[in-house]
């Protein structure tokens, strides 16, 4: 049997229970919570950040409600998603979208191991040496590949000879932010510092695509991207954001100049945000008012995005009543999130924006 959609982060009553935490109304969050674990909380191979115990222990984590038994079975759903990767690397495989994904992957575990209070765990560690093993190579076909190469397919269509993956929310974007993050509150593992390196540098050359094909990476002359939607899991803005962490972490200036120049091109391209048509976090207003926000709060220069922020806030309150969905990633509870702007309770976390 199917676990029960309300254990999903991004559309149950789990996600709808992060903004009532948000606004301090845990009675409504205790029975979303409830509703939630009504028909178990799985912990199988669909387990991740975005279901499950996992999505389970970030809620209560927002609402400083440290589970045991809950982190207990996150920690052996982490270790058994490691030893696949490992498997996988052993057997020189490429990987799959799902292995190192912040949706479903180890990238958003990480995240979620991240977000717990006191010393870093000794997992998350392994989590992130595993993020850096993907800057090494990968071979696949007699040709030398970046090692997040990934024989999925990104969407329904098939792509000849595989991809890279961009976005955040299942490309190499999430493993960047995720490292930077880490390496900002001083959790380092050997090679980090490389590898963010060598993910914001891919970022800069092909960020502006949402994933990448072999026919792209073996091109004489680089391509042109078309104007492309600059949501928070795919597009620019979100690849603006990872590459300012990426920058800040690295303590580059040049680099986080580049990154916020990114971000305002977006914002003030009529082309792209044309492309913009709904008010969700995951690839609506929603999600650039957030990123945006965080964009400007780490800029030395704010103020270059009070306009953007302003317009895209206007958007945002006037797409909200048009959403079907009541849900987190897709629906009116993540919008509203971001249209009020509190961030008390770290929720943006699941988004690896802050």
């Amino acid at each position: 049997m199917s676990a029960p959609s309300t254990q999903a982060l991004a559309v149950g009553g789990l996600g709808r229970a992060l903004l009532h935490i948000e606004r301090g109304n845990l009675s409504v969050a205790r029975l979303l919570l409830a509703e939630a674990v009504a028909g178990g909380v799985s912990t199988g191979s669909n387990a991740s950040l975005f279901h499950g115990a996992p999505a389970l222990e970030f809620v209560l984590g927002r609402a400083g409600h440290a589970d045991q038994t809950v982190r207990a079975a996150v920690d052996r759903v982490v270790a058994a998603r490691l030893a696949a990767a490992r498997r996988r690397r052993e057997a020189a495989r490429l990987p799959t979208l799902a292995e190192f994904d912040l949706i479903r992957g180890l990238t958003g575990l990480g995240a979620l191991l991240l977000a717990r209070e006191g010393s870093p765990p000794l997992l998350l560690h392994e989590v992130l040496a595993h993020l850096v093993a993907l800057a090494c190579p990968a071979e696949a076909d007699a040709r030398v590949l970046p090692g997040w190469w990934s024989p999925d397919s990104p969407g329904h269509q098939e792509i000849a000879g595989g991809h890279a993956n961009n976005g955040v929310a299942h490309g190499i974007a999430g493993p960047l932010a995720l490292l930077s993050l880490a390496a900002r509150r001083g959790v380092l593992v050997e090679g980090q510092v490389e590898a963010i390196d060598a993910f914001a540098t891919w970022l800069e050359e092909f960020g502006a695509f949402y994933w990448t094909t072999l026919d792209q990476l073996l091109a004489d002359e680089p391509q042109q991207a078309p104007p492309l939607r600059p949501s928070w899991c795919y597009g620019d803005l979100g690849i603006a954001r990872t590459l300012q962490l990426a920058a800040l972490a690295l303590g580059d200036d040049a680099r986080r100049q580049k990154a916020e120049d990114v971000a305002i091109a977006a914002l003030t391209d009529p082309a792209r945000l044309s492309r913009v048509t709904v008010a969700s976090l995951c690839h609506g207003w929603a999600g650039l008012l957030t990123v945006t926000t965080a964009i400007a709060a780490d800029s030395p220069i704010p103020g270059r995005f009070a306009e953007p922020i302003w317009q895209t806030r206007q958007r945002l309150a006037a797409g909200i009543p048009a959403l079907p969905k009541p849900g987190f990633l897709e629906g009116r509870a993540g919008a509203v999130l971001a249209l009020e702007g509190s961030n008390m309770t770290g929720w943006t976390r699941a988004l690896l924006i802050h």
